[in-house]
């Protein structure tokens, strides 16, 4: 089992986390983002991915997103990120310790903590890294269907400075046609964009039974 991260632990949070979500939100107010369309008021428990993941500043303006919706956001983070002084820190960022390690995946692990918990948004870069082309990665995927919780698909219009969230989806079981409605609502909010594009056939390839997942 993975460690199980109580939701009310006996202390204050750091003064470091305090300061870094401070300054976060600063950055995220001074740069002018705005909220296009808000996070999801009636469930407590989803995973987000968001695209596209251009920059490492893609972290910051999604922190201060979720900050001014007032959700504590979460991530995944190596469990060796945990460890010492770290470890208050890292958990008051939202952290949630994975340790690849064992013997239940990372899909298993997060899981097991979605179950222990009453709040759980987890954030998820879905194409995986920035040298991506737009492709998605199946993690989100996978974790949400495995937690028995709803996607809500994100993006960042860098020009216009907006982040949406969208409607949640249950998973259905067919990662194609789901993913093709997540390519389809990103592209209804940045038409042409290039990488939603890409990710569009993926999502076509997937559903015609091409192993592109």
């Amino acid at each position: 089992m993975t460690e199980t991260i109580p939701s009310k632990e006996l202390r204050k949070p750091t003064i470091l986390s305090r300061i870094v979500r401070r300054i976060i939100l600063l950055i995220y107010n001074w740069n002018g983002w705005k909220i296009a369309s808000p996070l999801p008021k009636d469930i407590k428990k989803y995973v987000i991915a968001g695209a596209p993941h251009t920059s490492n500043w893609d972290f910051v303006f999604f922190a201060g997103a979720t900050d001014v919706e007032q959700v504590k956001s979460n991530f995944m983070g190596k469990h060796t990120l945990f460890q010492g002084i770290m470890r208050n820190f890292m958990l008051d960022m939202g952290g949630i310790p994975v340790d690849r390690t064992k013997s239940n995946s990372a899909v298993e692990q997060v899981a097991e903590e979605f179950a222990a918990r009453e709040e759980l948004a987890l954030v998820m870069a879905a194409e995986g890294t920035r040298s991506s082309d737009g492709k998605w990665k199946s993690g989100f995927y996978h974790i949400a269907q495995a937690a028995g919780v709803p996607i809500v698909p994100a993006y960042a219009d860098n020009e216009k400075k907006t982040i949406g969230f969208g409607p949640p989806m249950i998973p259905s079981g067919n990662y194609g046609e789901d993913l093709m409605k997540i390519a389809e609502w990103l592209l209804s909010k940045i038409p042409d964009y290039p990488r939603y594009k890409v990710l569009e056939a993926q999502a076509q390839a997937i559903i015609n039974g091409k192993n592109d997942v």
